[in-house]
């Protein structure tokens, strides 16, 4: 077996083939072996470009090493190491965009103006229908941004607005059931005292809507529904420490004071505080609220049927189209509510069962304490207020906790006179006009409104 050469030899052995056979080069071309015992073989591959292959026959297999260059002069055996590349710039981002210092104060003020203006150009282009006896609907209870805009409606500084939770909104009852509406039949007048109240609110809550979401209470008579029922128990105080959920967490303090139960993270609680201070994402929540069932567009979309297998009815749906440029208002008629729905029932028609009441320390209890900054607050903003301690349902507690009821209610009332705040201490209703532990039925609504409305304290308080 002839010795192979090496590298450097094949490469000018066929180099000198190449050189000879080049001006004659038209298919291909065979030379005979050299003295290095490599056979060069030519063709041509257009353009001035030539493959080169190097045989040698005697090896057993035979080796084949092929060359290509637009020189033959160029040609060389490849090499095994890449050679340097130029170096590449630096991409930061695929399709590349950079601002400069004023595209970046326009984009700025773009998205400022947008976070600024929409909300405000929503409520011209939205309707929102009140009228008498207006209350948020049931479905809309945490539309804090809606409630905010009903305030903002109630320009008539004579007008008194009713604060409270689902006892002041009418749990059992109709809109036209309510204290509300009474009260202005005492009055003789269609919308002089409005409903504020928001179903499943709570003192610790109803401190943090009028605080981010009451503004527009200012310089007018204010009355506020004082429900001992947030203090009936270390649970209904949100004072345990096992983890609760509760209706309207987004409206209680996410840092100070520490509710021991709410068990929401970091992340969770500045979104909230961001959430009440720009009005955009508030505004967000109402469109969520009012046209997606409460829901973000993605979870809308991703909506399961109850059917079996599940169907997901808005998954081709635009929700957009959602969008009716109108509040929703309450269902009429109301199988929940009102006398002719099976839940308008006083509270022992069943049988009476009578309960044992828990009561908290008012000391340490975090809804008093909520209760009394929230009166604070309206007093602060100029607002004239008067409490309304009541109507509890005292039937339905045993003897030791009657007691101990009359001694917080003493307590209350007792702490509001001490600031001058005037207070209406509701005498007890018949049983037969109570639907559980605080809420009337529409004839205790109808029996309230007719008491409050004759108290000496609320005639002085109406009048001054």
């Amino acid at each position: 077996m002839r010795p192979q050469p090496s590298g450097a030899g094949r490469c000018q052995a066929i180099c000198r083939v190449a050189r000879q056979l080049q001006p004659h080069l038209g298919g291909p071309a065979f030379a005979e072996a050299s003295a290095g015992g490599c056979a060069p073989v030519l063709r041509s591959l257009g353009g001035g470009g030539f493959l080169a292959s190097c045989i040698w026959p005697g090896s057993a297999p035979a080796k084949i090493r092929s060359y290509f260059c637009t020189d033959p002069k160029a040609m060389k055996e490849p090499s095994h190491h890449a050679e340097p590349r130029p170096p590449v710039s630096q991409v930061l981002f695929v399709n590349e965009l950079r601002l400069n210092a004023r595209q970046w104060i326009v984009v700025s003020c773009l998205v400022v103006s947008a976070f600024v203006l929409a909300p405000r150009i929503w409520t011209r282009l939205e309707r929102f229908e009140t009228g008498p006896d207006y209350r948020i609907p049931y479905p809309l209870s945490k539309d804090y941004w809606l409630y905010e805009r009903r305030l903002e409606g109630v320009a008539d500084p004579s007008k008194v607005v009713l604060l409270g939770d689902s006892v002041v909104w009418g749990e059992y009852v109709l809109p036209d059931g309510s204290l509300s509406h009474f009260l202005n039949r005492e009055a003789g007048e269609r919308e002089r005292f409005i409903n504020g109240g928001v179903n499943g609110l709570f003192p610790l809550a109803m401190e943090g809507l009028i605080r981010s979401y009451g503004g527009a209470l200012r310089k007018r008579k204010v009355m506020v529904q004082c429900n001992v029922l947030w203090m009936s128990s270390p649970k209904a105080d949100l004072q345990v420490r096992k983890e609760e959920k509760f209706n309207h967490s987004r409206l209680t303090p996410q840092f100070l004071p520490v509710i021991p139960c709410y068990a929401a993270d970091a992340q969770e609680r500045l979104g909230v505080l961001i959430e009440r201070n720009c009005a955009f994402f508030s505004w967000v929540s109402h469109l969520q609220s009012a046209y997606l069932d409460d829901r973000s567009i993605l979870s809308w979309t991703l909506l399961e049927s109850d059917e079996n297998p599940p169907r997901y009815p808005n998954s081709y749906k635009n929700p957009l189209s959602q969008i009716t440029w109108k509040v929703p208002v309450e269902s009429t008629p109301d199988s929940q509510r009102g006398p002719s729905s099976p839940r308008h029932k006083a509270w022992d028609a069943a049988g009476r069962n009578l309960v044992r009441f828990d009561w908290v320390d008012l000391e340490t209890s975090l809804q008093w304490s909520a209760f009394q900054r929230l009166v604070s607050l309206l007093e602060l903003r100029d607002n004239d207020v008067l409490v309304v301690f009541g109507p509890f349902n005292e039937h339905m507690m045993d003897s030791e906790s009657r007691a101990r009821f009359e001694r917080v209610r003493a307590d209350i009332v007792s702490a509001l006179q001490r600031r001058q705040i005037p207070v209406v201490a509701a005498p007890v209703l018949p049983s037969e006009l109570y639907a559980d532990a605080s809420h009337p039925l529409t004839a205790g609504y109808e029996r309230l409104a007719k008491t409050v409305y004759e108290d000496p304290v609320f005639v002085e308080w109406l009048g001054r």
